[in-house]
């Protein structure tokens, strides 16, 4: 099954500073790529969990009596390290992409590159789909999304094309939606697509609440001196985890205690976000928009 090579792979475990002894957590499991070279810097007695909601990472699980698979969304993070007896733990990946399995699986929806349902569920087991948002969704609603989450410049008339065209019969396909947008392109067509696709895709798994709610629960499971390492690819990912890491909350709301001392949970070990290399977008292209960011939980 092809999932993607693990994007800043060297850049990412370095800035983990893995203890051999300590207890990590890959938020966001995939292929696996990250989550084995995490686990060559663990020692016997160290342990590795690896979230994923998506069915199909299951059948990558590493045989490794130091890992555990977490079948579930990372916003239910410290739920399944209670249950799995973990209360704190040392260091937290997330690589907030789509993996290449789930782009190139074409019946999964994710692309506009192939024809299939318009499904985009990472979590199969979810009720709501991108055929559910463009069927029933108010124009209000359609443009919102389009707007917020894809940055899509006009929007709203193609908002009011989606709820006029469904009018005659429903939007299923990939191809039923591309026919709708085709003659509303703006600017270069694949960038105007993924712009779409990615409004959708994030209204249907509820991306940005879910960062959020991992965002406040890595701050609370996290060990003093414990880092949280984050991947993201597009502004609306990185604004929040940027604002998080130097305040402690998704909006960089600056705040103080009793006495005016500032409050800073994290030091920022990456003033800027670590890019890839040349050499590595051109061997995975899809890395070329990521940024490592990375925070290391202070002493309160």
């Amino acid at each position: 099954m092809h999932y993607h090579l693990p994007v800043l792979a060297k850049e990412t475990i370095e800035a983990l500073a893995i203890q051999p002894d300590g207890v990590y957590v890959d938020a966001t499991f995939g292929g696996g790529g990250h989550a084995k070279l995490m686990l060559q810097q663990l020692g016997d007695k160290g342990r590795l969990f690896g979230f994923d909601q998506d069915e199909d990472a299951a059948q990558n699980a590493l045989a490794d009596e130091r890992f555990t698979f977490v079948p579930s969304n990372f916003r239910h993070l410290k739920r399944f390290l209670k249950l799995h007896g973990v209360k704190t733990v040392n260091g937290i990946l997330a690589d907030l992409g789509v993996s290449s399995h789930q782009l190139d699986e074409a019946t999964r929806g994710f692309s506009y590159r192939f024809d299939s349902q318009l499904d985009m569920r990472m979590n199969r087991e979810e009720e709501r789909t991108a055929a559910t948002i463009v069927n029933d969704y108010s124009a209000e609603a359609l443009q919102r999304i389009l707007s917020a989450y894809g940055e899509v410049r006009n929007a709203k008339t193609v908002a009011e094309r989606i709820v006029n065209e469904r009018k005659n019969r429903p939007i299923q396909t990939v191809n039923d939606l591309l026919n709708i947008l085709e003659p509303l392109i703006r600017g270069q067509r694949l960038r105007y697509l993924s712009q779409v696709f990615q409004a959708l895709r994030i209204e249907v798994n509820d991306e940005m609440s879910a960062l959020q709610e991992f965002l406040a629960q890595a701050l609370e499971v996290l060990e003093p001196g414990g880092r949280l390492a984050i991947i993201t690819y597009h502004s609306l990912e990185d604004r929040p985890v940027k604002n998080f890491l130097k305040t402690g909350n998704v909006e960089g709301t600056v705040k103080s205690d009793f006495y005016g001392n500032i409050t800073r949970p994290f030091k920022v070990i990456t003033k800027n976000a670590i890019e890839p290399s040349e050499a590595e977008i051109r061997e995975n292209p899809r890395a070329r928009s990521a940024k490592l960011r990375v925070g290391e939980r202070v002493t309160e």
